[in-house]
């Protein structure tokens, strides 16, 4: 009796990258999903002006995004120092939309709420550490997912369906700051970040294609999974208009997150990539010209 039951088929647990932590995030974020959706229905329903003004900005950033990506389908090639120039000039004009759109507003809003100095800033600080944390945790799940298929092709078409996650990625904290901004700051601070979103998507959106078309795919396939990459953005921007309408108390740690978001895949993730291949000072430049590019606009829109 004993020996058949230590003979018995050994119990099969849950797959193994099914953790408990990642069941309990995952039903979180169901949770949280399902009540933006709801705000979100109703503020459609409503005929909300912010919402409207919100999905169009996203969707400008999106076909900035589109309208970068069809050089590829034309030029013949591009030098090294021209991708890492228009990474740089990119990380410049976002560096630009950070402080200008998106961290004074915050201090703005918090201060427009009753808070004092230092309290207006520990706040819009905790809010860009959030961010951050938020962006560089999925950013973590994204990039450790094991890649168990030892043939080459399959390897390949995984390896480059993940770069268009993670630039989808990107593109979230983008989204979701034009979203928040529409919906709580003055139209033009707003109007000026999704103007500064959309220029920096036009580099960004050449640089996704260029990449995708240097590892083996065709032009028309490169450009195609680019103009994906940019989809996340009008559907992020209302989102960020539906969470501050569940709870407008939000709207300086909203900011700051977006802030927060951005900044750390600015630092972590663009500048590093334009200067890896020794074209550093290059990039350098460009970055500050989209930052004065990025001050001008700020200026001429307030």
């Amino acid at each position: 009796m004993d020996s058949q039951v230590e003979k018995a088929p050994p119990h099969r647990g849950m797959p193994s990258w099914l953790t408990p932590r990642r069941v309990i995030i995952a039903g979180i974020c169901t949770v949280v999903l399902f009540v933006l959706i709801g705000s979100l229905i109703e503020q459609f329903m409503n005929a909300n002006p912010k919402m409207l003004a919100a999905l169009l900005g996203g969707s400008a950033a999106a076909a900035a995004t589109a309208l970068g990506t069809l050089p590829v389908l034309f030029a013949q090639n591009f030098s090294r120092r021209t991708y890492d120039s228009f990474l740089g000039f990119g990380a410049g004009v976002m560096l630009g939309a950070t402080a200008f759109s998106l961290v004074i507003p915050a201090l703005n809003a918090a201060s427009s709420a009753g808070a004092g100095s230092w309290e207006s800033s520990l706040m819009v600080g905790a809010g860009i550490l959030a961010g951050a944390g938020a962006i560089l945790l999925m950013s973590r799940a994204v990039h450790t997912d094991s890649i168990l298929s030892t043939d080459p092709d399959q390897v390949s078409l995984r390896r480059a369906w993940l770069f268009v996650w993670a630039v989808a990625l990107h593109n979230l904290p983008e989204g979701l700051a034009i979203g928040v901004a529409f919906a709580g700051i003055d139209l033009e601070k707003a109007t000026s970040l999704a103007t500064g979103v959309s220029i920096q998507d036009v580099p960004e959106g050449l640089v996704v294609a260029l990449a995708l078309h240097s590892v083996g795919y065709s032009r028309l396939a490169a450009v195609g999974m680019g103009i994906v990459s940019g989809l996340i953005e009008p559907i992020a921007a209302v989102f960020g208009v539906a969470l501050i309408g569940i709870a407008a108390g939000l709207l300086p740690y909203a900011l700051a997150a977006a802030a927060g978001a951005m900044l750390l895949v600015i630092v972590n993730d663009v500048i590093p990539e334009s200067r890896q291949s020794g074209n550093g000072t290059q990039a350098s430049i460009a970055l500050v010209i989209g930052f004065i590019v990025m001050t001008v606009l700020d200026t001429a829109l307030a």
